[in-house]
């Protein structure tokens, strides 16, 4: 088995190559496998570098050693790859997937235990030509979360204050988005505020929409928000981002299935991992088992290690 480290030096607003270089370094020296570390230089540069190492069909585990962003990329380059598997190594700000575990979250710090780990095969969300491991969306919220870079770069304004600032500039915008939303048998036309595809628990830096997800179930846990007026906003969307949707059924429906189709008049932003792609047609299709997900040693999110796995773990 080959380890690849994918590093990104933009992530987090720091460059953590050296520090990531030090401990990968540490943890092999007793170690037999190979490993190679490799500094990305361009968006989705990642991707194609997993895609090229993949291609001989050799086992390979990918580290995303950034953020949400880096861990998006690795996730398009292994996605339907049999041979490969994804592991996060938080080192950006932003790690949404990862929160989705908890208190477990903390093992994905540890690179021991995430070489002694073991994998499982999680669901994808396949938006367009892209892939998604956690949360896809568009309307107000992927607007905000697209534009807190541009208004975070100002002078005096920086990380909750640009979000704040976003969210003031596109409410006075508008709230709502013309769209025509298709999900199954269920199906509407006109302004929406936002629609939201969930396989995984978190998005936007803390909110939590639907916190029984799981990213192995087989099934996307879908929000509608339909025509939403100023005066309804600062009521729901603190209890939307705590999970308490289904408390507003006249204005958030809450669908259940495998894939929600939306269609607009002009191109608009899709919020993919925390990542921006445009579209005027957007269809979010669930795809069982679609990557191997790395499970660190002690994780017990995903129930025990298998039993070959853990006889024969990776240090060995």
């Amino acid at each position: 088995m080959r380890h690849l480290f994918i590093v990104n030096p933009t992530a987090g607003g720091k460059d953590k190559t050296a520090e990531v270089r030090e401990k990968v370094q540490a943890a092999f020296r007793c170690r037999r496998e190979s490993y190679e570390i490799y500094v990305t230089k361009a968006p989705m540069d990642a991707a194609a570098r997993i895609r090229a190492e993949a291609a001989d069909g050799e086992a390979l585990r990918v580290y995303a050693c950034g953020g949400d962003g880096t861990f998006n990329e690795c996730v398009c380059g292994a996605a339907l790859l049999q041979n490969v598997a994804v592991c996060p190594f938080p080192t950006g700000t932003g790690n949404d997937f990862c929160r989705m575990f908890g208190e477990e979250s903390e093992c994905y710090r540890d690179l021991d235990a995430v070489l002694d780990g073991w994998e499982t095969s999680i669901d994808l969300i396949r938006v367009n030509d892209r892939y998604s491991a956690n949360i896809c969306s568009v309307g107000i919220d992927a607007r905000v979360g697209t534009d807190v870079h541009k208004y975070s770069k100002l002078p005096l304004i920086g990380g909750a204050t640009g979000y704040v600032v976003s969210t003031v500039v596109n409410v006075l915008k508008g709230i709502t988005t013309p769209m025509r939303v298709r999900c199954g048998d269920w199906s509407s036309e006109g302004p929406h505020a936002i629609v939201c595809a969930c396989n995984g628990r978190y998005y936007g830096g803390g909110f939590n929409p639907s916190p029984e997800a799981r990213p192995d179930d087989g099934i996307l846990d879908i929000y509608i928000v339909q025509d939403l007026k100023l005066h309804q906003l600062a009521g729901l969307i603190g209890k939307y981002a705590a999970g308490r949707a289904d408390e507003f059924p006249e204005i958030i429906h809450h669908l259940r299935g495998t894939e929600v189709e939306i269609s607009f008049d002009e191109a608009n932003v899709v919020n993919v991992d925390g990542e921006a792609i445009w579209g005027d047609t957007v269809k979010m299709e669930l795809l069982p088992k679609a990557m191997k997900l790395v499970v660190p040693r002690g994780m017990r999110f995903f129930g025990q290690a298998p039993a070959k796995a853990a006889a024969q773990p990776v240090s060995e």
